[in-house]
């Protein structure tokens, strides 16, 4: 079976400069699950630990029209801060270095690029959102901002 490929240009939810871009390539485990690796490299990010996640919808104008966390079922709560960290597209964080940049490197069996319940390609798409503050994952619940908070950067998740 040849791989899935998508990728998606990262941009400044602030300036709209592109700031870097994701590469995701899905192939089936020796298990028969579908295994996504997701690779986000980033530069102009403030140093430190920024959360990643993917977003309901393929919209990156305004960055807030991303909606919220990727989470197509059975439950499909995609508030932020509410069963998170167990969206389908929560990531983990991505660290980022003093010189502003960061890479990411991740493979998640929670999301597809192919056709099914879990892609990408929905009728809306999906983007990525890398947002201002670290993921703590919220260990306490419900908290706000604990997904890590404001938005800065998108990022439309496109086909090859």
């Amino acid at each position: 079976m040849a791989a899935e490929v998508a990728t998606a240009d990262i941009i400044s939810c602030q300036s709209g400069d592109k700031l870097g871009r994701a590469v995701l390539i899905e192939r089936p485990s020796d298990q028969g699950i579908k295994m996504v690796k997701i690779t986000i490299k980033v530069g102009g990010l403030t140093p430190g630990a920024h959360a990643v996640h993917i977003h309901e919808a393929g919209v990156c104008q305004p960055c807030g029209a991303a909606s919220g966390h990727f989470d197509p079922g059975p439950f499909g709560m995609t508030n932020p801060d509410g069963n998170h960290p167990f969206h389908s597209g929560d990531l983990v964080n991505i660290k980022v270095k003093n010189n502003g940049r960061g890479r990411l490197e991740t493979v998640t069996t929670r999301v597809t690029l192919s056709p099914g319940p879990l892609s990408l390609f929905d009728a809306d798409g999906s983007a990525f959102i890398i947002h201002d503050n670290a993921d703590t994952f919220c260990p306490d619940g419900q908290v706000s901002g604990c997904a890590g908070g404001s938005r800065a950067a998108c990022g439309v998740i496109e086909p090859m």
